[in-house]
């Protein structure tokens, strides 16, 4: 996905020496990032390279243990929460809930909500109003939840594993719900080990392990300078 930032490029997201540690365990290792603000950000890694630890303290989830950490400009806090837009790797809506109930659940938490956005997102995604949470597929849960997240007008979208777990039809759905959706003027940050179906979407790619960034870049550029796809960058770095 290729876009054009304005004149002056800021940085939606910015880490200085930002480490995580759980007991005598470094999740994050002084990790010093700068995400440009209009980008498609994919950050990928496998289990326990400090991914999920990263999105949760991005997301005011967890807080890190020592260095900095700025969203447009803010420490973690009421501001940054206003502006991020999160899918979690987990369903989080209420099993008793209908679809429309977990819209008027979203529409009274986040003023940003744009119904209009909504509507059409679930009509792309064959979804009803009336369905009930718990008789939906996983397949539909995460469309439903990716509805949700993508119809706030967030200046950064946080997507955690979207398409781990679900068939080919419900992936294909998600990825061009991604795509026709996106924000030029926001940003979004994207983990998946589901490198090979998702790497078209992004701009700038970074590979995390044991907390450490070990190749960051262009995804084009890197391509180019690697002869193979990120795919395959991926397993060479990760084995």
């Amino acid at each position: 996905m290729d876009r054009k930032g304005g004149d002056k490029m800021t940085n939606i997201v910015e880490t200085q020496y930002l480490s995580k540690s759980y007991f005598n365990k470094k999740a994050l290792d002084n990790l010093n990032l700068k995400i440009e603000s209009g980008k498609v950000v994919g950050i990928l890694g496998p289990n326990g390279s400090g991914k999920t630890t990263l999105i949760k303290i991005l997301t005011g989830l967890l807080r890190q243990s020592s260095g900095e950490v700025q969203i447009d400009g803010h420490d973690i806090g009421v501001y940054t929460k206003s502006i991020v837009s999160y899918l979690p790797d987990r369903n989080f809506l209420y099993k008793w809930m209908s679809i429309k109930d977990a819209e008027e659940f979203y529409k009274d938490f986040y003023k940003d909500f744009n119904e209009e956005r909504f509507e059409e997102l679930l009509k792309f995604m064959k979804l009803e109003k009336n369905m009930k949470i718990e008789e939906l597929s996983k397949g539909m849960h995460e469309k439903l939840n990716l509805s949700l997240v993508l119809s706030r007008n967030a200046k950064l979208y946080v997507l955690d594993e979207p398409i781990a777990g679900v068939d080919p039809v419900a992936r294909d759905q998600i990825l061009d719900a991604i795509i026709n959706n996106y924000n030029e003027k926001s940003s979004m940050l994207i983990t998946t080990h589901l490198v090979r179906d998702m790497e078209n979407l992004f701009d700038e790619i970074v590979f995390l392990k044991e907390g450490n960034i070990v190749l960051k870049g262009n995804a084009e550029a890197l391509r180019e300078e690697q002869g193979m796809q990120i795919d395959d960058i991926y397993k060479e770095i990760f084995g």
